[in-house]
């Protein structure tokens, strides 16, 4: 069974982030006109929300990249 991946493919981003309205879509805008399918689910005590991220991606670097680009909103937590 082989490793790697064929490019472009769908990649499945999910981050933790505290619960705000602005944070959440400083990462939806990250992804915007790109096709993405964004489900969020806010934790039980309400303190946090993750995002959950389906999109087509066109190569290894641009993954890195979206990483990267969200990396500044403060508290996310990238998985």
């Amino acid at each position: 069974m082989s490793n790697t991946s064929e490019w472009p493919t769908e990649y499945l981003y999910k981050f933790i982030v505290p619960t705000d309205a602005r944070k959440i879509e400083e990462v939806e805008n990250a992804f915007d006109n790109m096709g993405a399918v964004i489900k969020t689910h806010q934790s039980k005590a309400g303190k946090y929300t993750s995002v959950s991220i389906n999109v087509m991606m066109e190569s290894p670097a641009d993954v890195v990249e979206k990483y990267i680009e969200v990396s500044s909103i403060e508290g996310i937590i990238s998985f």
